[in-house]
């Protein structure tokens, strides 16, 4: 029953409830008062600083404001990112920071752009914009990358955004295994396996094969990537088994292990092979060296032949003249044992859970308008945002014993109760104690204080090409 009383201003309306489990009574009201879920995006607000996000954003503003009532555009899209990773997956949901005040104070804003605002600024892109806006931003992220001697592991992989609805650019029929006959997209990216960084990505019409264009797309990445990082290796699936593909890896003097397409001219050479190493009871592992029709010259092949079990289901492709098996067959041009060449590429496992992460937890495959280009730029906002917060996790860890996923992250460390107040001229973020409050994240904040650790010029890594 509603009751009315003379208390304070922000509790003259009240309701009276009783809890589902125990006796007594509850009373719910209102309270003027700055309260935020997500106190937690301090320590993440922190980093942004850090690393100087907002003066990068202004050195490569997409547009001048006009109207005096405008939004900055870096502030309109910081307002989209951080929607994205507090778990906003319609742009609609950004909405839901707008009435943050406690959040607006956090960042320095006076308010909180509305999802119109952010669809109009998405809506800005076209091809030009998004090479000259994106493109340095990626340079930027890349330059902040710890070197590795061993160089990195470059994952290539695509996936489907299923669209609903007919009218976004680029929508089509294609392969598309969950919802056949469905109108998708069908991106392409390139994945750094050992910093769980996206280097490159392109969003592409949903009648495209996996292997199109892959040739223009990985010599833009390795662009991107520059001459400081050297690539260990180059890792894909079978949609990229091409020759041209394959020869353009080679020119390029870039070690690949690429999963091979069982077409029939390669099963009657595998219907060949009377040499077997034994790993095990259930798998052997064999090489040949082999060329197809309309090769240049023969490449080297590594066979796994894994034995059907009834406890466990097999990867791998079935053969009718050898029953009770299943085999894998990857070619490449790396020289190391076969067993090293098996276990390399069981590694690139990590690229389907980067993709699960961007589409289940950061809603990359939600986004979309009607404009090609458009949804985009809205692609590389989420993909953007991922980066950030892989890059979030080397400053707080630098050791990265741990990955954590963004919905982890958003659990564990963003999300906190937290109530803005004041003492004297200084604003106060009151961080709710049961849920970890600043003491659980003052190790965060100190780790930020010392990154980067300083180092002298004379211990530089040295230069390596990309290529």
């Amino acid at each position: 029953m509603k009751k009315h009383f003379s208390q304070a201003p922000e509790q003259n309306d009240w309701q009276e409830f009783r809890p589902l489990f125990g006796g007594g009574k509850i009373k719910i009201c209102d309270t003027l008062r700055a309260v935020t879920p997500f106190g937690g995006l301090s320590v993440l607000i922190e980093f942004f600083r850090r690393v100087g996000l907002v003066e990068e954003l202004q050195d490569r503003r997409l547009y001048q404001p006009e109207s005096p009532n405008h939004y900055d555009p870096g502030q309109i899209l910081v307002g989209f990112m951080l929607s994205v990773i507090a778990g906003a997956q319609r742009f609609a949901h950004a909405n839901q920071l707008r009435a943050d005040r406690a959040l607006h104070a956090l960042l320095g804003m006076r308010r909180f752009p509305s999802d119109d605002t952010i669809l109009n600024y998405f809506r800005r892109f076209n091809q030009g914009e998004i090479e000259r806006f994106w493109r340095p931003l990626w340079s930027w992220l890349i330059g902040r990358l710890p070197w590795l001697a061993s160089g990195y592991s470059l994952d290539l992989d695509s996936t489907i955004f299923a669209r609903h609805g007919s009218q976004q650019q680029g929508a089509a029929r294609g392969y598309n295994p969950r919802r056949p006959g469905r109108l998708s997209h069908h991106p392409l990216l390139a994945v750094l396996a050992e910093a769980n960084f996206v280097l490159h990505a392109w969003l592409r019409s949903g009648n495209t094969g996996a292997a199109q264009g892959a040739v223009q797309f990985l010599s833009e990445a390795l662009s991107l990537l520059g001459s400081k990082h050297r690539v260990r290796t180059v890792r894909a699936d079978s949609g990229f088994y091409a020759d041209n593909f394959l020869s353009f890896l080679e020119e390029r003097a870039l070690p690949y292990i690429v999963v091979a397409r069982l077409t029939t001219y390669l099963k009657s050479r595998l219907y060949q092979i009377t040499e077997w190493q034994d790993l095990d009871a259930i798998y052997s592992l064999s090489e040949f060296r082999f060329k197809l029709w309309n090769w240049k010259s023969p490449r080297r092949f590594v066979v796994v032949r894994e034995q059907l079990q009834t406890t466990k289901p097999a990867v791998g492709r079935k053969l009718i003249d050898l029953p009770g098996y299943v085999f894998r067959v990857f070619v490449t041009n790396r020289t190391d044992a076969t067993l090293e060449i098996w276990r390399d590429y069981n590694r690139r496992a990590c690229v389907e859970c980067r993709i699960d992460e961007l589409k289940n937890e950061l809603a990359a495959d939600h986004f979309c308008l009607r404009s090609f280009f458009a949804t985009e730029s809205a692609f590389l906002a989420v993909l953007f945002s991922f980066n950030l917060l892989s890059e979030f996790q080397r400053a707080i860890d630098p050791a990265l014993k741990t990955y954590k996923q963004p919905a982890t992250l958003r659990f564990e460390v963003f999300t906190c109760g937290a109530i803005l107040g004041r003492s004297g001229h200084h604003l106060v973020l009151h961080m709710s104690k049961n849920w970890g409050g600043y003491s659980q994240r003052k190790s965060l904040f100190d780790n930020l204080l010392r990154w980067p650790p300083p180092t002298s010029p004379k211990f530089d890594p040295p230069t390596e090409n990309a290529a």
